[in-house]
């Protein structure tokens, strides 16, 4: 999680803050999330392009493959990330319809942030739905980019 506060930090804080100071500019909120969105898009795609692993998934010994057990391919990786990020909009549409429709003051952000956490906490429960595998269950993200998570042997410290 670190990793991203930096990927965001470095590709969205610092060009928004040198907009904000140089030409007294600030992006619409939309645009911010969208920023961000392509943001981590191009991180996710990119280690799971050349690598199989971002940063996180070395530690936690995981890889990223195709259902060959190859590096995915850069449609693989936007279907994946773009898959894997729906669990935004439930929370997007809960607080669009307390807002404008109900008028309610769920604006505040630990409201905002609860509804966020459980639903990252629900989707990657989608892989309980998923029998069809013989190997494990997949998350909908892998079956529709099919992709797999794999274990990477841990590489002994010969010191």
């Amino acid at each position: 999680m670190l990793i991203l506060v930096g990927v965001w930090a470095l590709g969205y804080l610092v060009p928004s803050l040198l907009l904000g100071v140089v030409f007294d500019f600030q992006l619409p909120n939309w645009l911010a999330f969208g920023h961000v969105y392509v943001l981590f898009g191009i991180y996710f795609t990119w280690y799971w392009t050349h690598t199989g692993q971002t940063l996180a998934m070395q530690t936690w010994y995981v890889k990223m493959v195709d259902q060959n057990e190859r590096l995915l391919n850069k449609n693989q990786a936007l279907i994946r990330y773009a898959v894997s990020s729906l669990w935004l909009f439930p929370t997007i549409i809960i607080y669009i319809i307390f807002k404008h429709v109900l008028l309610s003051p769920l604006g505040l952000w630990p409201t905002i942030e609860l509804m966020f956490c459980m639903i990252l906490f629900f989707w990657p429960l989608t892989c309980l739905f998923d029998r069809s595998n013989p190997h494990g269950a997949q998350s909908l993200a892998d079956k529709l980019s099919k992709t797999k998570l794999i274990l990477v042997p841990k590489k002994l410290n010969r010191d």
